[in-house]
């Protein structure tokens, strides 16, 4: 089994109204752990218990204060759907699944909430964060695709510029789900920039990708990283369209060597079957991921006495990756 952990340290601040406005600056030193297990078939592990899991933060173990892993776990989750030249081929097709995604993950349940944003030459706030599926899909029937791909800052958009629920992120916890190829033609932002504003927010990213029939492509590594070093993982429903069917490489054709032909009731019952899939897997883990807690035992001490503490950066571009 793989663990696809990330943490990060936050910091918050509050201000008190009397007369005037004091700020109070108070640093929080909880460290929260979403992680990922998947067994050797990519497929998620449910039935692990605390004494499973093992944190070390900088070579020292630390003591789990708090682990979940409670089905319907509340969530806020963003839906960033590509609204490139790229998408054009199965654009209805990836926007069916959007749609699929939301009403899914938002079945009209307060504890569950989310906004739209898509992206295209440049990232849009499309529909507010709420637990109303049905303005986001509406709004995504009306959407077409064309442009470049603003990826970057649609993730740094959606961590800055929304309406925030009331418990963030603790509960409800924070995801995002990418649908696209990871390339990005058009962000002011970088990738380092949108990771770690990701990470910082405590923000979990999973990606469905629109790469297709085995192919790689440029911006694959970019979900990869986004993906596994926030604690979530990248799907591929195209890029498995034809496993178990055997020799489909062996038959020439103009559109090329696919075992199900463009146009036919196969080859689109193919795609839809394996795209469903994927949304029913990552619904589910997006409900009943691991979540632990810890706060870091730091025993050094600085030059002057104090205790040292690291910076939220320097805790969080640290992902794990164990073997079981």
């Amino acid at each position: 089994m793989t663990l696809r952990p990330w943490v990060a340290l936050a910091l918050c601040s509050f201000a008190l109204a009397q007369n005037e406005q004091r700020p109070i600056r108070v640093q929080v030193n909880e460290v929260i752990v979403p992680v990922t297990v998947v067994d050797d078939q990519g497929k998620f592990v449910s039935n692990l218990d605390a004494s499973d899991f093992h944190i070390f933060d900088e070579g020292k173990e630390q003591k789990i204060n708090f682990f979940s892993r409670e089905r319907s776990q509340p969530v806020v989750v963003g839906f960033l759907l590509d609204q490139s030249n790229g998408m054009r081929i199965h654009w209805k097709t990836y926007q069916d699944a959007a749609m699929e995604l939301i009403l899914n993950l938002l079945p009209g349940d307060k504890k569950f909430a989310g906004y739209l944003i898509t992206y295209g030459n440049q990232a849009e706030l499309q529909v507010n964060t709420a637990s109303d599926s049905e303005k986001m899909v509406e709004k995504l029937r009306k959407l077409k695709p064309g442009g470049g791909s603003a990826l970057y800052d649609a993730i740094y958009m959606a961590c800055t510029t929304r309406e925030l629920v009331k418990g963030e992120p603790y509960e409800p916890r924070r995801v995002l789900i990418v649908i696209g190829d990871g390339h990005d033609t058009a962000s002011k932002k970088t990738l380092e920039e949108a990771l770690e504003v990701a990470q910082r927010n405590l923000v979990t990213i999973y990606a469905m990708s629109t790469v297709s029939f085995g192919f790689n492509a440029e911006g694959d590594k970019n979900l990869i990283r986004l993906a596994e070093e926030t604690g979530g993982r990248p799907v591929y429903p195209l890029n498995s369209l034809y496993k178990g069917v055997a020799g489909y490489l062996s038959t020439p054709s103009d559109e090329g060597n696919f075992a199900y032909k463009v146009g036919t009731g196969g080859y689109a019952s193919a795609i839809s079957s394996s795209i469903f899939r994927a949304i029913a897997n990552v619904s589910g883990e997006i409900t009943t991921q691991y979540i632990l807690r810890y706060v870091p035992n730091y025993e050094e001490e600085s030059k002057d006495g104090q205790r040292k503490f690291r910076s939220a950066k320097d805790i969080t571009r640290r992902p794990c990756h164990s073997s079981w």
